[in-house]
């Protein structure tokens, strides 16, 4: 999929259902340090390993991480939005298989969905959407073109 148009008056990408390439997969290895007393892994870890995802996939796709994005070219990307839905425990007996889909990018942010699987076992799915800003100042900005177009073919 092409962005619409990249220029300063609209770069929102359309997704129209149709073409959409397979997700990212980003495998985890679950440890004991991860579980809390349930011997299941902590609530806030999932949250953590979902972004940790996010993350790799920036890094996939762009060619920079979140670090180089806010330190290298003063781009922020700061969560507005996360919504998770929990279907089965994250445990350390299987490593939790992590995939990104990109679901849109706009004029001024960003969202992803993750699920998490184990041994082929839905155990979470979610949503994250970030805006983009000015890292220094967390001033709104638009995405870059350069970015929008590394990851329109990810719609």
């Amino acid at each position: 999929m092409k962005p619409t148009e990249i220029s300063p008056g609209n770069i929102e990408l359309e997704n129209p259902g149709q073409g959409n390439p397979p997700p990212f997969v980003h495998s985890i290895r679950v440890c004991w340090a991860d579980c809390d007393p349930a011997d299941i892994a902590y609530t806030g870890r999932i949250p953590y390993f979902a972004l940790e995802a996010i993350d790799v996939w920036w890094q996939k796709y762009t060619g920079f991480d979140w670090y180089q994005l806010n330190i290298d070219r003063n781009i922020g990307t700061p969560f507005v939005h996360m919504s998770l839905d929990f279907r089965s425990p994250v445990t350390p007996q299987h490593r939790l298989e992590c995939e990104v889909s990109l679901i849109n990018i706009g004029n001024s942010s960003i969202r992803h969905s993750v699920r998490g699987l184990q041994g082929g076992v839905l155990c979470f799915e979610g949503q994250f959407v970030s805006a983009f800003v000015e890292a220094k100042t967390m001033k709104s900005r638009r995405p870059p073109a350069d970015l929008v177009t590394a990851i329109s073919s990810q719609l």
